[in-house]
């Protein structure tokens, strides 16, 4: 996956992080690794359960983050 395509989904992660007030540190991942998470959903197919366990949160933190 080509690290520029994450760019643009990680600024609007943010932009909307600051936007609701989210204070750093309180989220299970950055906007960086979000940004990955879904595009590896969205381009790959990957599972739920394999995107938890290479991020290290729960199976429901991942369909939180993608739903």
């Amino acid at each position: 996956m080509r690290i520029a395509l994450v760019f643009h989904p990680r600024a609007q992660l943010r932009d909307h992080r600051v936007v609701a007030g989210t204070r750093k540190g309180r989220r299970a991942l950055g906007c960086f690794r979000q940004a990955v998470l879904v595009l590896r959903w969205f381009l790959d197919g990957t599972r739920l359960a394999q995107l938890a366990r290479d991020n290290r949160v729960s199976t429901s933190t991942v369909y939180r983050y993608l739903h």
